[in-house]
């Protein structure tokens, strides 16, 4: 008999610390609107602003995710990055953006996934996607031989309040 009601307790109790959680997943899962197939030759944006200082990032066919964003008043397409320490660019991309070759100074070496590299360290006056804006920002140049696409790295990501996956999209948040 007091095996019976210790297994019985056992299970009450199981379900009482999954039931909230089964119940919260219906209520999101209820709450989303169904989806509505539309024919459209338009291309579709990859960032859609949320709420001010809020952007949704859709993953892209590789489950990158990648944006159109603008450094220090210019429109530069970045693929974020969070295994990067640093917003990283190439030399050209540095040069678009108004640093000369007397701002990139070569003498910084890091590990990247392709090897040593050498950089040179700038500070970004602004980085910017939607109602996003991040001000000093952190970044690495790299040769143009090094790097062919700017990365949206942690030096950007940390200065904002959160970011997280939901439902396969980036939501950015400041």
């Amino acid at each position: 008999m007091l095996v019976r009601v210790l297994v019985i307790a056992g299970i009450i109790a199981a379900a009482a610390t999954q039931v909230p959680a089964l119940v919260n997943g219906y209520q999101e899962h209820a709450a989303q609107p169904a989806p509505v197939e539309t024919a459209s030759l338009a291309p579709q944006k990859v960032a859609a602003p949320v709420s001010y200082g809020s952007v949704m990032l859709r993953a892209d066919a590789g489950g990158h995710y990648q944006g159109d964003f603008t450094i220090n008043g210019r429109s530069v397409h970045g693929l974020v990055d969070t295994g990067a320490t640093y917003v990283a660019m190439n030399e050209s991309t540095a040069r678009s953006l108004g640093f000369s070759s007397v701002d990139l100074d070569y003498r910084y070496q890091v590990q990247t996934a392709n090897g040593i590299s050498r950089v040179a360290h700038v500070k970004l006056d602004r980085l910017e996607i939607g109602t996003i804006r991040v001000r000093d920002v952190d970044a690495v140049v790299a040769k143009d031989n090094a790097l062919s696409t700017t990365l949206i790295g942690m030096s950007f990501m940390q200065k904002l309040n959160s970011f997280a996956v939901q439902n396969g999209n980036l939501l950015l948040k400041q």
